[in-house]
């Protein structure tokens, strides 16, 4: 069984995320966050309901809020629901 979403996951998840899939994160705030100018973007926090981004856009940072489709039951399915939501917005943006 994966781990709960926990405060100390959610900060594992952001630096993860943060370090590694910055585009992402901008691919997100732009589909779901409905910030369409978006040229960089943080993963502030998650939690079984929604991510919490903090979106650049000439540079003023706007934050963005985003739910999930469902409720989070751990990280393991944090992990897959991210890249769903992934290939959705890519999907999106052609």
């Amino acid at each position: 069984m994966s781990e709960p979403i926990t405060p100390a996951i959610s900060d594992r998840i952001c630096k993860h995320m943060n370090e590694d899939h910055g585009d992402a994160l901008v691919f997100y705030a732009k589909a779901f966050g409905n910030v369409t100018a978006t040229e960089k973007a943080e993963m502030v926090s998650i939690d079984p309901q929604d991510m919490n981004l903090s979106a650049q856009i000439q540079g003023e940072i706007v934050p963005v809020r985003i739910e999930f489709d469902h409720s989070l039951k751990d990280a393991q399915d944090a992990h897959h629901t991210l890249i769903d939501m992934l290939k959705a917005a890519k999907s999106m943006n052609n």
